[in-house]
């Protein structure tokens, strides 16, 4: 099984964490958002032989070296995205490596599904939704009476359809996606001077792809601060919580849940609920909620919620809200 994750993008709306790192590392409950995608994986048939291909841009060497320390026993190809075009040009640039079965996965969005049914799955693709009571900001799938996928609709004007596909597809045959493709870009089929995958899908349809749905009910956003928060809470409360496991210190109090990494130093704190603090940081007489710190983050005599501060930065004597990106210094 291939994989194409596609991580060119410059990741605007998460600066200023992502003039630094590409927004695919920029932790959430302890983990790089990457990772929690790989875990999505691991349920996958005969998941040790999956290649993942990986679509890298601006500071793609980090996927690079990211993947090679973390996950050295995964297959892994890199293919340069220097001029992001859309997530067709993407996928038409890893052409080489691309036969056979693939799923398509987004890594700023993180779901929850099993995928071991792929082993036997009979459809020649596959697009994974859930139901929202606004699709309008999203595309959608319109199905059929037995459930089959006749088109794609990105950003609907009506509410009749609430199917939302949420970056998540599997495809029988590359090849096929390829050539549907090739006929996208023939035919100039471009959204704000960008080819989706949704027109590409849609000449598939018409070629008579055979395509179903697979519903999900947890479907995570990591594209903005807010929502990095939003699903740091839910990992911290369905599963990543290490409360138990956590620094015990007489002047410590912590409030659960929370992700407190082993090498990280805290003391005279009070820290959550929802707070992530990676590791190597180093927290002390402050009070976080609802904050991630990335690793190696100091923070001293602050108050802190709804707050995102990046690697190495130092932030002292503040209160409030504080978006920081890597090596930022706030100090009075």
């Amino acid at each position: 099984m291939k994989v194409v994750i596609p991580m060119a993008g410059l990741g605007t709306r998460l600066r200023p964490h992502t003039w630094s790192k590409p927004k695919q590392l920029i932790s959430v409950a302890g983990k790089a958002v990457l990772d929690h995608v790989l875990d999505t994986l691991s349920s996958l048939p005969e998941a040790e032989s999956v290649e993942l291909v990986n679509i890298v841009g601006y500071l793609g060497d980090q996927i690079e070296a990211h993947l090679k320390l973390r996950y050295p026993h995964l297959k892994a190809q890199y293919v340069i995205q220097e001029d992001p075009r859309g997530q067709s040009h993407a996928i038409a640039l890893a052409r080489e490596h691309l036969h056979g079965p693939m799923l398509m996965v987004f890594a700023d969005t993180l779901i929850e599904t099993d995928l071991s049914f792929l082993a036997d799955e009979q459809a020649e693709a596959v697009a994974w939704v859930k139901p929202v009571p606004d699709p309008r900001r999203f595309g959608v799938a319109v199905v059929d009476e037995e459930g089959c996928v006749t088109r794609l609709i990105e950003k609907p004007t009506e509410m009749d359809n609430n199917l939302v596909v949420v970056g998540f597809y599997y495809f029988q045959r590359a090849e096929d996606l390829l050539s549907a493709i090739d006929e996208q870009m023939k035919r100039e089929m471009k959204l704000k001077g960008e080819f989706f995958l949704a027109d590409a899908i849609n000449i598939m349809l018409e070629r008579g792809l055979k395509m179903r749905t697979e519903k999900v009910d947890i479907w995570l956003d990591a594209g903005t601060s807010d929502a990095l928060l939003e699903t740091n809470r839910y990992l911290l409360n369905n599963g990543r919580n290490n409360t138990k496991q956590a620094v015990q210190a007489a002047n410590l109090v912590v409030i659960p849940p929370v992700f407190i990494h082993p090498t990280a130093e805290v003391d005279n704190s009070v820290i959550g609920p929802h707070v992530s603090v990676g590791a190597g940081c180093r927290v002390e007489s402050s009070i976080l909620r609802d904050t991630i710190l990335e690793d190696e983050a100091q923070v001293k005599d602050v108050i802190l919620e709804g707050s995102l501060i990046g690697r190495r930065a130092q932030i002292s004597r503040r209160a409030g809200l504080i978006n920081a990106g890597d090596q930022t210094v706030v100090k009075l």
